[in-house]
């Protein structure tokens, strides 16, 4: 059965997280039109009112009243690395003591790439792991070349340079996600880009923070499992509406054209600091293709779905260079492996991805392993056998995409 119809996926789980807790650092009043309220950022929206923050819910609002002073706390940041790695540079400016805690996943996750820079900038931050325990005090800037890409040490960096003495510099040789620099100066932060050398160079100046809107569009991580359904069960056509098209969020959507996907953007228009449209995908032969290098972090979350829909293309295709995938909610290598397999994909982990040759699927019983997108990867390779694909831990889609099974039904089958 085909997939045809338009939907809005939930909003942004990244954007969300970042207007919640810049609406806690600032003066005066925030709204938050349409918040993603998945459980990881639940966890943040629980913290910004444990750290003192006042917040009123409303039908797709949220109003928030930011708190100068912080209250010790501990903070449990459920299974959000978001959370926690954003927190950790927030944080460690504040007076006061802060523990961040999380679930048995998050607690595995490395924290070491963050801590290290904050450690230069003089942040007392007592371990690498979960729990880790911040005792906040007086930061100096930093001058800071990012080892990888990452979006989140990134952000850490310039939120602890927003309560350092002097200009805190982030060096970005390999662009990574730039919700957080765009976002900062609707908050009145005083922060620039450049570019010196081929190298992104973001400053960012001691700042008091002031209330803003921040009007929160649909999530292209979200949008792209209906993507790919679209393009690999035949004779199907969906619109997802009012999707983020920020180039460093939309590697996935780019590699689908590459692979001869039928993409039609559209409706495209700019809402606050970020660019919004309608994208339409339709089932058409896909080829295989070699994702890497740069390529890598615009999709870093969307490649367990990519070697679904690999499995689907007339040629191989390759992922290399993603060894981040092994440091996820899951090593997501790993696990993306080993129950694809169980469905008939001929697929192969290396150290860093994985080479996926055309294959047919059948049915299966495979698991989640609690992991969030590996769930709803899962949910839509159900779409393409007529076997029964039986899935443990299914709800672990809820952490971010609370309604996906409904939303599926909606415009296909029922799922076992």
């Amino acid at each position: 059965m085909s997939l045809n119809g338009t939907i809005r996926v939930p909003s942004d789980k990244s954007i969300t997280h970042r207007a919640l807790l810049f609406g806690m650092m600032a003066t005066g009043t925030t709204r938050v039109l349409h918040p993603l309220l998945g459980a990881d950022c639940r966890s943040t929206l629980d913290i910004i009112q444990l750290l003192g923050a006042h917040v009123t819910e409303r039908q797709d609002e949220l109003v928030i009243t930011g708190v100068e002073t912080l209250r010790s706390a501990r903070l449990d940041c459920g299974n959000s690395g978001t959370t926690m790695r954003l927190l950790l540079g927030l944080l460690s400016g504040y007076d006061g003591s802060f523990e961040l805690v999380g679930d048995e996943s998050l607690s595995k996750r490395p924290m070491r790439r963050v801590t290290a820079p904050l450690r230069e900038m003089g942040a007392a931050v007592t371990g690498d792991v979960a729990p880790l325990v911040i005792e906040g005090k007086t930061l100096q800037s930093i001058d800071y070349t990012l080892p990888v890409a990452s979006a989140q040490v990134k952000s850490a960096v310039l939120l602890a340079g927003l309560r350092a003495e002097g200009t805190t510099i982030v060096r970005e040789p390999m662009l990574s996600r730039d919700h957080t620099e765009r976002m900062l100066p609707l908050f009145g932060a005083n922060l620039s880009v450049d570019e010196e050398e081929g190298i992104r160079v973001i400053r960012i100046e001691p700042t008091r923070l002031s209330g803003a809107t921040v009007d929160v569009p649909a999530d292209p991580s979200s949008a792209s499992f209906f993507w790919a359904g679209a393009a690999i069960v035949p004779n199907s056509s969906v619109t997802t509406t009012d999707v983020c098209l920020n180039e460093t969020r939309i590697g996935f959507l780019r590699t689908l054209e590459r692979m001869g996907a039928s993409v039609v953007i559209s409706n495209e228009r700019t809402v606050g600091e970020e660019v919004v449209g309608d994208v339409t995908v339709t089932s058409s032969e896909l080829s295989g293709t070699v994702v890497e290098g740069e390529m890598i972090p615009s999709q870093i979350d969307e490649l367990p779905l990519f070697a679904l829909v690999a499995s689907q293309a007339n040629s191989p295709s390759i992922v290399k260079d993603a060894a981040e995938l092994r440091v996820k909610e899951t090593d997501r290598i790993d696990v993306v492996v080993s129950e694809l397999r169980k469905l008939g994909v001929d697929i192969v982990g290396r150290e860093d991805g994985f080479i996926v040759k055309p294959s047919r699927l059948h049915g299966g019983n495979v698991s989640t392993y609690g992991d969030h997108r590996l769930s709803m990867m899962l949910q839509i390779a159900s779409l393409v056998t007529e076997d029964t694909i039986q899935i443990e831990g299914i709800d672990a889609s809820d952490v971010s995409y609370p309604d996906f099974r409904q939303d599926l039904q909606r415009i296909q089958r029922e799922i076992e």
